[in-house]
């Protein structure tokens, strides 16, 4: 029954109109699953290789070479093997493309056959997706689990907006909250009135590629007032139920070794982007800030994590795209404090799982995160539920590819309503006073 018997990829669309790869895999029993991969707008440049068609067909984004290698070359020496371990199929699909970034075969192509083999597992094990995520012995005992802490991109900014804003997003953190329910309620009540002040002061409501809010504003702190009275007119308590959380996506605007804000006509060193980010922190209830350096400033991010480091949450993302390798170099040099989790950046759910270890080993928090490009599948939140991640990225509360997996969040939540929702204890890594 847990022998894969057929496997087929093929096109779909993801949430910005362009083509994802999607593939099902079929079992000896008949029973089948279905899994569907995202793709990035800010990409970090050491992420493994998405692969794209090239020529004009949908202007080139086409991933039709790549549902090819899932046929031809990663279906013939799968199919027949026993999937009751996925990493037993990941070890296969790492061997059959053995280059640094997937190269040979594309990070969409491995990672969409490396997620059939989860889901393909809990099937034939009847268990949720998110227990064999865990490394706990007791596989239905809801205190080897854990709710994460949804960070709400509800105002977009950078390379996921056509605005004026440098900063790529601005989140909202219902750390404060009892649960993920009402964790979820607060998010979408935020939201809402976001949108309601927005259409008083006359600006735009539309919204960017994670469904934050994409208005032309005056600058950063603009945006971050706006958020602010927006929890506070839904109800909610600003630095103690609701805390904030920037992505600054620094790569996208750091050229020629300095920081180029647009919005606000400066160019800035690193050690002036420094004191920027800190001024921020120092004045708006934020306890999170994600690539907050680019990512071969390493002198910054140095100084960033001495002077910030203690205080808050420090993520790297294009810092370290999910490699054990470069996470562990950054370990090593002191650099952030967390690492953003992108199963797309590295091609295989066991290859991100081994960066969440290492990270954990090290005190480094994980933020499971979906990314620009989505599609409807939820495995990130299985993943941040069995791992224990304690925190989520996928965007507003807004659009079918975000919603689905919020929705994916309360269908688990009736499952399990007393699963422990993480809180603040997330963020239990730091020593922020703001959180006391």
């Amino acid at each position: 029954m847990a022998i894969i018997t057929k496997l087929k990829a093929y096109e779909v669309l993801d949430s910005r109109g362009m083509p994802a790869l999607e593939a099902k895999m079929e079992l000896l029993d008949g029973k089948s699953v279905i899994a569907s991969v995202p793709s990035g707008a800010s990409v970090g440049s050491l992420e493994a290789l998405e692969l794209r068609d090239g020529g004009n067909r949908y202007m080139g984004r086409g991933v039709l070479k790549a549902a090819s290698n899932v046929n031809n070359i990663i279906a013939p020496a799968i199919i027949g093997k026993n999937v009751f371990n996925f990493k037993d199929i990941d070890d296969v699909i790492l061997s059959l493309d053995s280059t640094i970034n997937k190269e040979k075969l594309g990070a969409n192509a491995t990672l969409v056959t490396s997620i059939l083999a989860c889901k393909a597992s809990a099937l034939v094990r009847n268990c949720p997706l998110y227990s064999i995520f865990t490394e706990a012995d007791d596989l239905i005992k809801a205190s080897n689990y854990s709710f994460p802490v949804p960070l709400f991109n509800i105002l977009n900014g950078g390379a996921h907006a056509n605005n004026n804003i440098d900063i790529q997003e601005f989140m909202i953190v219902p750390a404060g909250i009892d649960n993920i329910s009402e964790a979820i309620r607060s998010g979408a009540e935020i939201y809402a009135a976001l949108k309601n002040i927005l259409k008083e002061k006359g600006l735009s409501t539309a919204v960017g590629d994670e469904g934050g809010f994409a208005p032309n504003l005056s600058g950063n702190k603009e945006a971050l007032d706006l958020i602010m009275l927006a929890v506070k007119k839904a109800g909610y308590k600003i630095g103690e139920e609701i805390y904030l959380a920037l992505d600054i996506a620094a790569t996208e605007f750091y050229k020629d070794g300095k920081y180029n804000l647009s919005s606000e006509n400066k160019v800035l060193t690193s050690e002036e982007f420094v004191d920027v980010i800190e001024e921020l922190v120092t004045n708006y209830p934020i306890i999170s800030v994600e690539d907050g350096m680019a990512e071969d400033d390493f002198d910054g991010w140095k100084l960033l994590t001495k002077r910030l480091g203690n205080k808050i949450q420090l993520v790297g993302d294009d810092l370290f795209v999910t490699n054990t390798q470069i996470l562990a170099k950054g370990i090593k040099q002191g650099l952030s404090n967390s690492i953003l989790i992108k199963a797309n950046q590295i091609g295989t759910v066991s290859e991100a799982l081994a960066a969440i270890k290492l990270a954990s080993l090290h005190g480094y928090s994980s933020i499971i995160s979906h990314r620009s490009g989505e599609t409807e599948d939820t495995t990130i939140v299985d993943i941040a539920v069995g791992t224990k991640s304690g925190q989520i990225k996928t965007g507003a509360p807004a659009r079918g590819e975000r919603t689905a997996k919020y929705n994916q969040l309360l269908r688990i939540y009736q499952d399990f309503p007393k699963m422990k929702y993480a809180g603040k204890s997330a963020f239990q890594y730091f020593k922020q006073e703001i959180l006391v």
